[in-house]
């Protein structure tokens, strides 16, 4: 007699996503592994989505969904999706993403058959280098962390033991890159990681998402994020060390661009690029720089170490080559 495979309990936390919703839902729902719990925690949405979330319950047995009364953010309400979940294992998908009808049976795979940790696939969406199938050690994956391939650190794309993910909470005090210290504590509790190259999660892209905001405090707590990773990790994770250092002038040189490209929502960009800058110093090194995923990100990183007067001329005319590209212009005083 062939042995039911575990229980997965996949959680999607829902905020003001109603057009994105549904494809979302559909794409859980028609999963190929048979064995899974759907748990949708409204954070109290102000749109339609809460009650798309209830129609599609009402018509599946293994949907159930959670109302928050008041928005308690995107940490809160994966906490209370775990806090309810029964599954062996967990995955996380986002709102107003959507996934292949193999995600859960293949990151399962991925799992059963190296006897890794975790699991992760690709995605589509992000300018992410795929690879090969491959076993990753912890060192491994930091590495693979600093140099932006085959993975990232989100949260979602990515299969846990439950017993793991309910012992290691999202912090709710973390208004950007919860993911990151998610997974930089998952990863102090693991020995391996199974990377699955088939790209099964879509990311879609939104310009009123947080991430692509105008720089302001909220995204700004990620450097104390990872400051507080870099000196964790010194003590307790020293093979990391370089790699994280990798990541936070990374993150920081990131941020500074988009700055520069698109303000700084309270218009003290100034001030913020400052702030990258004593970020960048406060981490640098020189092994960490080797890291950097291409030469024109290490040159990045530099000038921005040197003078934050420098990037900020080169960012803008880095912007404006690429607004004459977009628009043909070949004039350099004018821009169409």
């Amino acid at each position: 007699m062939k042995q039911e495979k575990p229980l997965i309990s996949v959680i999607v936390p829902v905020y003001n996503v109603e057009p994105y919703i549904e494809k979302c839902l559909a794409s859980i729902a028609a999963q190929t592994y048979s064995n899974l719990e759907i748990l949708i925690v409204d954070d109290a949405s102000t749109d339609a989505g809460g009650r798309i979330c209830d129609t599609f319950a009402a018509g599946d047995k293994r949907m159930q969904v959670v109302h928050f009364q008041e928005n308690r953010g995107l940490s809160a309400a994966r906490n209370e999706g775990v806090f309810r979940a029964k599954g062996s294992f967990v995955s996380f998908v986002d709102s107003d993403d959507y996934v292949e009808p193999g995600l859960l049976d293949k990151l399962y795979a991925g799992l059963s058959e190296t006897g890794a940790d975790i699991s992760v696939c690709g995605a589509c969406g992000l300018k992410v280098q795929a690879g090969s199938a491959a076993l990753y050690s912890r060192a491994e994956t930091v590495a693979c962390l600093a140099r932006r391939a085959p993975f990232l650190w989100t949260v979602w794309g990515k299969l846990y033991p439950m017993e793991l993910v309910k012992r290691t909470p999202f912090d709710e005090r973390a208004f950007c890159c919860e993911d990151l210290l998610f997974f930089y504590q998952i990863l102090k509790q693991i020995e391996q990681v199974s990377y699955v190259p088939d790209r099964l999660y879509h990311y879609i892209f939104r310009k009123n998402s947080l991430i692509n905001r105008p720089v302001d405090e909220k995204k700004c707590t990620v450097l104390s994020i990872l400051s507080y990773i870099c000196e964790d990790a010194f003590a307790n994770f020293p093979e990391a060390v370089p790699g994280f250092g990798q990541v936070a002038m990374d993150t920081s040189m990131r941020l500074a661009v988009q700055a520069v490209k698109d303000g700084a929502a309270d218009g003290k960009l100034s001030e913020y690029l400052k702030r990258f800058q004593r970020h960048i110093r406060r981490h640098f090194n020189w092994n960490a720089l080797a890291m950097c995923p291409d030469k024109r990100a290490a040159a990045a990183v530099l000038t921005l170490y040197v003078s934050t007067l420098a990037f900020w001329g080169s960012a803008a005319l880095h912007k404006r080559i690429k607004a004459m590209r977009r628009t043909g212009t070949k004039d350099w005083g004018k821009e169409t």
